[in-house]
């Protein structure tokens, strides 16, 4: 059911459209990151318990008013959703922008209205699953941002009260901070001689991660949002495994691939190999994760059976390198360890395509399909 707020801050029903709804009104706030934690109480300390539940506060008046620009105007690659109960609290999922290092990927932020908003901005968590895929969105969830004053930024690009708005937020998130080079994005990094390898090794890095954000978010998606994460990756899924083996056969610059798909049969760009390293140790588990939203995606699947199991786990590099700040001393027990969970997820991967060996397939591709 997708619910809508009018002009005088009334909830309506709004007729099914088959399209996940790029704003909605919902009920279920419990997974959220400020559930507990947001308080309704001023900058100053003087409690104001009713700002939030009261239509005739000027804190409530501003949260119906945001509500309204954000149904109105959001663009097509950005998702919210506000609650019913709560309404100092807010979900967001923006989609990785094409040309870019986290294109397809998506990414959820959990927003808070404080008690004297908008003197103050919302408060801002980036469901980051312990991953820093950028300068600015750190492991811990903190986003890094002048228009949320968590960045010692130009005046004019610090929130402004008067002016700023959630859209602006999500927007600027979107747009400046899922950014071709997010290398750059350090303040003290300089486009200098030298710099342009340093961010390339950095966008690699970044896809990788978008990469594994994606099949955490398949294995638990957010509250309100699991219909949209299922959907979003089955009709992705091609172009996204189109653009990995793009990637690792130099074909095109990690990042670049276009959204057209056509890339240039002469083009060819250095990749290091750590990052083929990395992605063929993650191509099981994706194909596995992407396999459960019922996504086609041709003969991928088979090829990485064939590959895992004729390439004796070359991929295991990669994963030890990630762990090698483990606790685990024995470093001989960790790579058996990463070996045995490698072979686990490829039977996976082997029942859920329904092979009983290498080499047989459907006719027109290979369909993982999970659902009933």
């Amino acid at each position: 059911m997708a619910l809508s707020v009018n002009a005088d801050g009334e909830i309506k029903e709004l007729v099914a459209t088959g399209k996940f709804p790029q704003f909605d009104v919902v009920g279920d706030e419990s997974d959220h990151h400020y559930f507990h934690g947001n308080k309704s109480v001023k900058e100053n300390g003087v409690k104001d318990p009713d700002c939030f539940s009261i239509a005739s506060s000027e804190v409530h008046k501003k949260i119906m008013k945001e509500w309204r620009v954000l149904e109105r105007n959001l663009p097509d690659s950005i998702y919210v959703r506000v609650y019913e109960r709560r309404i100092d609290l807010l979900r967001a999922a923006i989609v990785g922008p094409a040309g870019t290092p986290y294109h397809d990927g998506l990414f959820f932020f959990d927003l808070a209205f404080p008690s004297d908003y908008p003197t103050r901005p919302p408060q801002v968590t980036y469901r980051s699953f312990g991953i820093r895929l950028n300068p600015n969105l750190y492991a811990s969830g903190f986003v890094c941002l002048s228009l949320l004053n968590t960045w010692f930024g130009k005046a004019k690009e610090k929130w402004n009260p008067a002016e700023s708005t959630v859209l602006q937020v999500l927007v600027s998130i979107q747009g400046l901070v899922l950014n071709r080079e997010p290398y750059f994005n350090e303040p003290s990094i300089g486009h200098f001689p030298g710099q342009g390898r340093k961010s390339t090794a950095y966008s690699e890095k970044a896809f990788v991660m978008s990469c594994k954000t994606m099949v955490y978010l398949l294995r638990n998606p957010p509250k309100n949002f699991e219909d949209l994460v299922a959907w979003h990756f089955r009709e992705r899924a091609q172009h996204i495994f189109a653009a990995c083996n793009a990637y690792m056969e130099g074909r095109v610059k990690v990042g670049c691939y276009p959204e057209t798909g056509l890339v240039s049969p002469s083009s060819r760009v250095h990749v290091s190999s750590n990052f083929k390293a990395m992605m063929k140790s993650w191509y099981p588990e994706m194909a596995v994760a992407f396999g459960i939203t019922g996504a086609s995606i041709g003969n991928f699947a088979e090829e990485v059976v064939v590959e895992s199991n004729t390439s004796c786990f070359s991929g295991v590099g990669a994963k030890k390198e990630e762990l090698a700040t483990s606790s685990e001393a024995d470093t001989g027990a960790m790579n058996k360890k990463i070996k045995l969970g490698i072979r686990k997820v490829i039977r996976k991967l082997k029942n859920v395509l329904g092979l009983k060996k290498v080499g047989e397939k459907e006719s027109g591709g290979i369909k993982l399909n999970l659902a009933g």
